[in-house]
């Protein structure tokens, strides 16, 4: 029984869209040059028949064929004899059929040759590099005036007057009806502070996908402060309000910091991990405030998630540029942050001069599209409360509705009454009490 346990433990962290790895792998490289040298390969995969001795939540059941069937097995050996290739790790998506490799090459082997021949072979669905991918902040924030909201005296979180997107978006207003309860949120991006106590049982949730990356330090905060934008708690006399303070978190380490900015790295490897985790889990929301060049995987996964009804929430560089994972992709509700370049099909929210968390029990300013997009991914979990139903279209409908003009803001109370009509906006309020009880 003991060992039985040590083996789910071992690969329990490693689930991707419900199936488990093969062996514990190489999740990331820091090193630029080894990343280089990386390619992803995918196989057509049906998985061997496997008995269930029961089930438990999330599906982690019996013990599944987490090494994938005996055929997609002998084919990934196989191309890696035959191109010379290093098999890092290899994982299994049952929901897209795939068998997936992460191979090294050998110095001296031309990755582009190496690609472009895998990609001849009929046996290969997917060949790719390993991309590399950036979070979307944007460097050390200033130190804005304090606003004049006439909401800031319905709520006793000290700083909330400091909290300009807040009050662009006309959260308080919304929050008379939804607080974003019963939304489950998945946060891919850098180590999450959940001890932070403005997030106090809001992070049902946490693995760490990117685990021989560096270690979190004081430079890990982009996780936090997006975490803080959308679900900070709301009236428990501390900091600040988030967006939708009474959503339930899932927080996904996929990236990792690797300068003193904040400024952070992940890869085609670490997100696909952290977005089958994501689905798994069952989240109604993804973010991701990151951004980089197409990918043939994600792309894959995350179309699966739409299909499944998850709503995905991207941000858009700096320089407006909807070419790139994950705005690229159809149903992915692409943010700009106000200031920003234009980006005509996407929504514009508030990413500039943003008080939010930062880890160690600390608040600070932070600046980005990260952050515009925090602002969207909370008030998407303001509307689900109202109808759960509602679809990434319709909600995409909702947001363009509660926008005054390209430049502007959206207004999440507005999208709110077209909701529920006997709603106001701009009225006195009374906050949400502290989500303090265990979700």
């Amino acid at each position: 029984m003991k060992a039985m346990r040590a083996i789910i433990t071992a690969v329990g962290a490693l689930v991707a869209l419900g199936c488990l790895f093969a062996a514990p792998p190489v999740r990331a490289s820091s090193d630029p040059a080894a990343a280089s040298r990386r390619i992803v390969v995918a196989v057509a995969d049906r998985p061997d028949p496997v008995a269930r001795a029961g089930s438990t939540p999330r599906g982690y059941g019996g013990l599944p064929d987490y090494a994938g069937s005996s055929r997609a097995r002998s084919l990934a050996t196989a191309l890696a004899e035959q191109h010379q290739l290093h098999e890092v790790s290899a994982w299994t998506i049952e929901a897209l059929r795939l068998r997936c490799m992460l191979y090294e090459l050998p110095e001296g082997l031309e990755r582009d040759a190496t690609l472009a021949a895998l990609r001849r072979d009929p046996r290969v669905r997917l060949a790719q590099p390993l991309n590399e991918f950036e979070t979307l902040g944007a460097g050390l924030p200033s130190r804005p005036e304090p606003l004049r909201s006439a909401h800031s005296a319905a709520y006793n979180d000290p700083y909330v007057g400091l909290q300009r997107g807040f009050d662009a978006i006309d959260a308080a207003s919304a929050q008379r009806w939804a607080q974003g309860e019963g939304v489950e949120i998945a946060i891919i991006d850098t180590a999450l502070d959940a001890s932070h106590p403005d997030l106090r049982n809001r992070v049902v949730e946490q693995r760490d996908l990117a685990a021989t990356a560096p270690r979190p330090d004081a430079n890990d905060r982009h996780g936090t402060e997006v975490a803080g934008v959308i679900a900070a708690v709301a009236n428990n006399e501390l900091g600040i309000v988030g967006v939708a303070p009474a959503a339930r978190l899932h927080a996904y380490r996929a990236c990792w910091t690797v300068d003193a900015s904040g400024k952070a790295r992940c890869d085609s490897y670490t997100l696909a991990l952290a977005l089958g985790a994501a689905i798994d889990a069952g989240a109604d929301i993804i973010n991701l405030s990151l951004g980089g060049p197409s990918d043939l995987l994600l792309t894959e996964l995350t179309t699966h998630a739409l299909e499944r009804g998850v709503r995905v929430v991207g941000a858009v560089p700096p320089d407006g540029r909807l070419d790139g994972f994950p705005v690229d992709i159809p149903g992915v509700i692409a943010v700009r942050a106000v200031g920003d370049s234009p980006a005509p099909s996407a929504i514009t929210a508030p990413g500039r001069d943003i008080l939010t968390l930062e880890p160690g029990g600390h608040y600070d300013f932070a600046s980005g599209s990260s952050l515009a997009a925090a602002h969207v991914s909370g008030a998407l979990a303001l509307l689900l409360e109202l109808r759960p139903r509602l679809d990434h279209a319709e909600l995409l409908a909702l947001l363009r509705g509660a926008q005054p003009g390209p430049e502007a803001s959206f207004d999440v109370c507005r999208a709110v009454t077209a909701v529920r009509h006997d709603a106001a906006c701009r009225a006195p309020v009374h906050a949400p009490l502290a989500s303090s009880a265990s979700p």
